[in-house]
């Protein structure tokens, strides 16, 4: 059978009394505390302005060398969606959809891959800024097929250079 010696429950004694007087320290005496007339909820935090929101998700993407309208600076912030892309919500859609837990979603291509050796022109890609709390500084170029392929994933971020399909 257990046996409780004094020493056994001295000690529990004492644990039970620090935990019972951190609980008893952290629940608020009333449910509002202020001054001067003024209430403040202790059980809710305040209320964010709208100044105070900092959207983290910023992309700074240059386009070269792709042609057309599609070269140049564009700035992308996300959540909420706002710069001077020609399609905000889809660039940031086209991000969220290749961000996951564990991949990185401006990886370069891994080294010892076997890529097509198709080529996709001379555009290039430079990529920079936060995404989910963390730095980017990415470079795209469509040098074979698997730097085809990491650019095609981010299309609209950036722009759509596959081939149009004809008609049938």
């Amino acid at each position: 059978m257990f046996q409780v010696t004094p020493l056994r429950r001295l000690a529990v004694t004492a644990c039970a009394a620090v935990i019972a007087s951190a609980v008893v320290g952290l629940v608020p005496t009333s449910g509002y505390a202020g001054t001067a007339g003024t209430a403040v909820s202790l059980l809710a935090p305040p209320p964010v302005r709208d100044e105070d929101r900092v959207s983290d998700d910023h992309l700074t993407v240059t386009v070269r060398h792709a042609g057309g309208r599609a070269d140049g600076t564009f700035e992308v912030y996300c959540h909420p969606g706002r710069g001077n892309h020609p399609d905000v919500g889809r660039a940031c859609r086209a991000v969220d959809r290749n961000t996951r837990w564990g991949r990185e979603a401006f990886a370069p291509v891994p080294d010892g891959g076997v890529c097509t050796m198709r080529y996709g022109g001379p555009a290039t890609a430079h990529v920079t800024g936060r995404w989910a709390g963390r730095p980017v500084d990415a470079t795209y170029d469509r040098s074979d097929g698997c730097q085809i392929e990491r650019w095609d994933r981010l299309v609209p971020l950036l722009p759509d250079l596959r081939p149009a399909v004809a008609a049938r």
